[in-house]
């Protein structure tokens, strides 16, 4: 490691970890050794400290123990003379100001200042990191930059995300530069930033920078089951992170009060040397010293001096990340770094849908003389002719045609339309099917987006994303509100027909279940097996869906897995099963139980919609949702139970479930099925009621559905066994699950 670096980083840290103890002193004089210190909605406390030292920080009085240990890592700071030639001093210091940072920005939740102020997000909690995980596994999020300080102009800082945000690479922001950071600079542009923007702004100080840390650490704990306190934990979350989560640092010196470069201080060189421990590089637009080797990074360690142009596509270099740029003919940026953006009413041009007009979006399959591919049609007025902020109908038909394609595979492919649409720049699409709701934005409309662009979109990506199976494509765009009224009443009579179909399907109606292997880029040893009545457990993929997949690439994430002997029909098991999964899992597992919580339950990733779980108490089963953050009656909240059973292991009595699979006949089937069910957040039972009522009015369960609890009933088992016994749930009638 260079000289200069090392001494920089080295003097960082001893620099850091003197504030922390600093700030730790003053914040037990003013709270007491005994005060709860923690970041919000999480299972891994204080997440450096718990990967690092395997210690489980609580209360202040820990961190003082903490910062002992961080006291040990630290080098003795070296004079101007004194060469050091490898990495390993300037490394445990790197770790030491992870530790001492962890310190400081967990200490502001204690005594303040609120880290979440304005701009400013702070800490990723939990929910949010497994919600942005099935990004990160099936590549719509390739991985991130964290980027510290800020560019000269706010040009170039709009330049430069835009340029991160269409290659889909999410953005950390941390630090600043002669007190200006590049989130200022971005929200003076009225850039929109938050996680569904990809633009995560953690905090103005350099130590904020510490949460893109975190969160690949409770990656690898979450995802890929790495031990926290183990001893080998620094090798392997360097390792997992390395080849897993593919991230780097980027550096940026200007100075905009002086218009010309400052040196990186010593506490940014001391965290970048701790993003090093990570096996993250770091890139710089000014000239400090390089690390040019490859070793712990997979290529360089620093490079430096490099041009704001040309920052981005160095960057990738340097990080060996694979990026596909989307080439859409539109006049506005796309990727999914923009897909969560959001049209305010006083942004808005026009809009479609949603309460104020008609609206509507139907895919459908045609024969191949009736489909002229490439063809786009604007029936009724196109946006040069409607008036400011107005709402008006649409309607999207889009006709496909292909010699492999399916009638079942229509859903799947409209379902997409909704991130085809969204990923465009300005462009606002919520929900699908005839509650659709878009907007264009006036920025979109005066750089010269119209209806037809909807088509355009839609065509590129369908011929991108499904060339296997579809052969031809045209879209019908409906403005005349006549036209979008008629249609829209024939669309709701399609999706009806298609969900009674699909609706329909039971397991035993097939001889072969799906695979889903997506999540192994993260969690080595999970595997879902999805089947026509329990989808993945993401939610996001179907039995349906993972045929359509494997059609369009037999050496994608999913294949065909055929069932074989059964072995349990009630507890769903199949020897052929069986045998997939204990060589998909490099041997981890040998049973796999589809229908069963308590034997050989499905592995779980981390990616789950819902956690369900056993409560001993009641003799029945919980079911919480990652949207809720309150306590469960199980005394963990959501965030608590996702550590206990993630990272690809079996744990009888949990389960990570999509919540679909709640309203599935196959529910828990061999404990009994529904009745089994005894709790779960207001919300959640809200969101599946039609379907959960419709299923139990099938299997006679008629006044079921008001017997399950909620936490407005009770949030500990004391309290749900009393409401449960006082309402004559059907729970006590059942056998017992011990």
């Amino acid at each position: 490691m260079s000289k200069i670096i090392a001494s920089a980083a080295i003097r960082g840290a001893h620099a850091m970890v003197e504030r922390a103890e600093t700030m730790l002193a003053e914040a037990i004089a003013l709270k007491g050794k005994d005060a709860k210190v923690e970041y919000p909605n999480t299972a891994y406390y204080l997440p450096i400290m718990y990967l690092f030292l395997g210690q489980k920080v609580t209360k202040l009085g820990d961190l003082e123990e903490s910062l002992k240990e961080a006291r040990k890592l630290l080098g003795k700071i070296p004079t101007e003379k004194v060469w050091l030639p490898y990495l390993g001093e300037a490394l445990d210091s790197g770790a030491a100001t992870l530790i001492a940072e962890e310190t400081i920005e967990a200490l502001k939740y204690v005594t303040g200042p609120s880290p979440v102020d304005g701009i400013w997000l702070g800490f990723t909690d939990d929910s949010i990191l497994r919600l942005q995980g099935i990004k990160l596994v099936d590549g719509r999020m390739p991985g991130f930059a964290a980027i510290v300080g800020c560019t000269d102009t706010n040009e170039a800082a709009v330049k430069l995300v835009r340029a991160l945000q269409e290659r889909s690479i999410l953005v950390f922001m941390a630090g600043n530069s002669s007190g200006k950071a590049i989130a200022e600079q971005l929200a003076q542009e009225k850039i929109e930033m938050n996680w569904n923007t990809f633009l995560v702004p953690y905090g103005k100080e350099i130590t904020s920078a510490v949460h893109a840390l975190n969160f690949a650490a409770r990656s690898a704990m979450t995802f890929g089951g790495v031990e926290p306190g183990d001893r080998r934990a620094a090798r392997e979350i360097l390792l997992y992170n390395k080849t897993r989560v593919h991230a780097f640092v980027m550096a940026l010196g200007a100075d905009v009060s002086a218009g010309k470069n400052q040196l990186i201080t010593d506490e940014k060189y001391a965290t970048a040397a701790g993003a090093i421990n990570f096996g993250f590089p770091v890139i710089a637009d000014v000239n400090i010293p390089q690390i040019l080797p490859s070793g712990i990074c997979t290529y360089e360690h620093v490079i430096s001096g490099v041009r704001m142009d040309e920052i981005v596509s160095r960057a990738i270099e340097l990080r060996g990340l694979t990026i596909k740029i989307e080439k859409v003919p539109i006049p506005v940026p796309y990727g999914a770094g923009f897909e969560g953006e959001r049209v305010r009413k006083e942004d808005m041009f026009v809009e479609f849908g949603g309460k104020r007009s008609e609206a509507f979006e139907l895919l459908q399959m045609k024969a191949m003389d009736d489909v002229e591919d490439g063809k786009i049609e604007v029936i009724g007025p196109e946006t040069d002719a409607m008036k400011e902020g107005e709402a008006y109908p649409l309607g999207i038909v889009i006709e496909v045609a292909g010699r492999d394609f399916q009638e079942d595979f229509e859903s799947v492919l409209e379902r997409r339309v909704h991130e085809f649409i969204s990923c465009a720049s300005g462009i606002l699409h919520l929900s699908q099917r005839a509650s659709i709701w878009l907007r264009i934005s006036k920025q979109a409309h005066d750089k010269g987006f119209m209806i037809r662009h909807f088509g355009e979109i839609l065509l590129a990506k369908l011929h991108g994303e499904f060339s296997a199976i579809v052969d031809r494509v045209q879209v019908k765009l409906y403005t005349d509100a006549a036209a979008v009224k008629d249609l829209r009443e024939k669309a709701k009579a399609v999706y009806a027909k298609r969900d009674d179909r699909i609706a329909g399907m039971t397991d035993e109606d097939v001889d072969t279940f799906y695979s889903c292997a997506l999540c192994q880029s993260y969690a080595p040893n999970h595997v879902c097996i999805v089947t026509p009545q329990r989808l993945g457990l993401c939610g996001a993929y179907t039995w349906l869906d993972c045929k359509a997949s494997y059609q369009i690439n037999a050496h994608g994430p999913n294949e065909p897995v055929k069932k074989g002997m059964v072995i349990d029909e009630r507890k769903g098991q199949w020897q052929n099963i069986n045998t997939y999964v204990e060589t998909k899992s490099n041997g981890n597992l040998k049973r796999f139980n589809a229908y069963s919580i308590m034997e050989d339950p499905m592995t779980s990733c981390g990616c789950f919609e819902c956690i369900a779980a056993i409560v001993p108490e009641v003799n029945g089963v919980m079911i919480v949702d990652r949207d809720f953050n309150g306590m469960t009656p199980v005394g963990m909240k959501f965030s608590t139970l996702a550590g206990q059973i993630g990272g690809g292991h079996q744990t009888p009595g949990f389960t990570g479930i999509g919540k679909l699979y709640i309203s599935s006949p196959k529910f828990l089937f061999a404990e009994g099925g529904h009745k089994r069910i005894v709790w779960m957040p207001k919300q959640l039972k809200e969101e599946i009621a039609e379907r959960l009522n419709a299923q139990l009015a099938k299997a006679g369960l008629t006044g079921f559905y008001e017997k399950i609890a909620t936490e407005e009933n009770a949030d500990d088992p004391e309290k749900l066994l009393a409401y449960l016994q006082e309402i004559g749930h059907p729970v006590f009638e059942m056998e017992a699950l011990f």
